[in-house]
């Protein structure tokens, strides 16, 4: 563990030798500027801006800005400062970790014992901490700033986690919506519901996709193929809130309902059928309940009647069937036809007899 600090734990009037180390590293992908002409790499130069001066780390200090001049400090004047956490971390109290606003949560550390000597009271403090379940609080100085910080036990080790001030947190009341916003009690139960079908998240099973994305855009260009490309997705429709908390709860649970429309989409198959990668024929055959959206704004289109089913002498008999009504249909309509086109006959005159 690289050291970045290094001084006492005091714990009442027990000292313990530690030295800091990062908990957490960073895998954040790190560009290079370059000039597009001749893919030089660009540098930058510090320069001084009364008479353009190039400078070396030796000719450059620090300063103080005040309203009226510049005021220089040196590392040696900060080194001296009569500050009692510049080598020390003073524990002052106690507190539950669940007490602690998640806002001032800044940078984790591990305390490591600096000495063999110092192991006995390292592993003191530890299991105390683990046994009361509490985290102790402390100042100490590093970098130019004083921190304030938890100390609590960690599996084997002591961790140091830096907070960040109270008066650095800011006002969440510009955050918050404005006007009166009203949720109902279906829309509540439903959220509920949806929380609930989505199910416990495992911080473990995720990861950095923005990263492998880059390195397999990096390996597709050295080897001269083609380069991975996003997939363009359609445009969002607006829905209800109620219809759109429905269609996440039945993609939530697999499309268990409604034959699992995509997430957003408002019918008609497509790519909502293809989210599942199941067997469309197979979920239309089943029973399914339908979720109307209200403000969709979409006409239903009409059902398509199912073919009947065949019996017995199948295609040949229905047939014949539907062949003897045509030609029984063309023979009435033939007789109507010649009724209407053939003239009258007059009535012939009775005889007179006798």
């Amino acid at each position: 563990m690289r050291s970045v600090w290094s001084g006492n734990l005091a714990f009442g009037l027990v000292s313990i030798p530690v030295k800091l180390g990062s908990a957490v590293s960073s895998h954040k992908i790190g560009f290079r500027q370059i000039h597009l002409t001749d893919s030089g790499r660009v540098r930058y130069q510090k320069t001084c801006e009364l008479d353009g001066q190039v400078l070396s780390t030796s000719d450059i200090g620090r300063a103080f800005e005040t309203p009226d001049q510049l005021v220089e400090v040196t590392d040696a004047e900060l080194q001296s400062l009569p500050l009692p956490t510049a080598k020390t971390i003073e524990v002052s109290g106690f507190l539950e970790l669940s007490s602690v606003d998640t806002m001032q949560f800044d940078a984790p550390y591990f305390l490591a014992p600096a000495s063999p000597a110092a192991n006995k009271p390292y592993v003191l403090m530890r299991d105390a901490l683990a046994r009361t379940g509490k985290a102790a609080v402390g100042k100490f100085a590093m970098r130019n700033s004083e921190h304030l910080a938890l100390v609590l036990a960690r599996d084997d080790v002591l961790l140091l986690q830096t907070l960040r001030w109270p008066d650095e947190l800011n006002s969440p009341a510009e955050a918050a919506p404005r006007g009166n916003v009203k949720i109902t009690d279906s829309e509540l139960r439903l959220a509920d519901t949806l929380i609930e079908a989505l199910g416990e998240a495992d911080l473990e099973e995720y990861h950095d996709e923005y990263a492998q994305a880059v390195e397999a855009l990096v390996a597709a260009k050295l080897e001269g193929a083609e380069p991975p490309t996003a997939r363009r997705e359609g445009g969002g429709q607006v829905v209800d809130l109620m219809a759109a908390l429905q269609a996440s709860v039945d993609q939530a649970r697999g499309g268990e309902r409604g034959g699992g429309r995509g997430r957003g989409e408002g019918g008609d198959g497509g790519e909502g059928d293809e989210a599942y990668g199941g067997d469309a024929e197979e979920e239309e055959s089943a029973d399914a309940t339908v979720h109307e959206l209200k403000s969709s704004g979409r006409k239903k289109a009409p059902a398509k009647k199912a073919p009947a089913k065949k019996r017995g002498g199948g295609a040949s008999e229905g047939a014949k069937t539907s062949g003897s009504k045509a030609a029984a249909s063309k023979k009435t309509a033939a007789k109507k036809s010649a009724a209407k086109k053939a003239p009258a006959k007059k009535a012939a005159p009775r005889r007179r007899t006798g």
